[in-house]
């Protein structure tokens, strides 16, 4: 892949690895979402229902930086996940200024239903690569995810002379 200090860099799509992943993430999300919808779950909510699953009455703030989304994001999702039935929120003991989500039974229920959804979309996704080569890819995925966090949790200014 040329670097932009080659000289004859090109922007061709198929040669960016941004470009590359968010196909990559955009036919995940449409593929999860074909099987999360006819219970009422969008790719969107799904997100946020999947940290919490997991880790149970962490922050608005806490949430948005685990999903990878900002803050309005969040609280748009979390409102209609409200709404749904599918959380509840309650003032941190500790901080009354941070507010803690929940899900519900009614989420926990919904968690059994479509947790299968994840490995099936990852078996299609991963279909003709070997366990090993899922693996790599997996460690490489991690690599760049974490180069970027880097770059992007970064004070360092930018150089403007590009």
């Amino acid at each position: 892949m040329a670097k932009a200090s080659d000289g004859d860099f090109q922007i061709d799509p198929n040669d960016s690895l941004g470009y590359l992943c968010r196909i990559a993430f955009r036919n995940f999300s449409r593929a999860l979402e074909r099987r999360t919808l006819p219970h009422g779950i969008s790719s969107g909510q799904w997100r946020f229902l999947r940290v919490l699953w997991i880790e149970d009455g962490i922050t608005q703030r806490e949430l948005s930086r685990r999903v990878g989304l900002r803050e309005p994001t969040t609280v748009t999702a979390l409102k209609a996940l409200e709404k749904a039935g599918l959380i509840h929120r309650w003032q941190s003991k500790e901080d009354r200024r941070k507010l803690q989500f929940y899900v519900t039974p009614k989420a926990r229920q919904l968690e059994l239903a479509l947790s299968p959804y994840i490995v099936e979309v990852n078996e299609i996704a991963t279909q003709g690569l070997s366990s090993n080569e899922v693996e790599v890819l997996q460690d490489l995925l991690r690599r760049v995810g974490h180069n970027l966090s880097e770059d992007v949790d970064s004070d360092r200014p930018l150089d403007s002379s590009i």
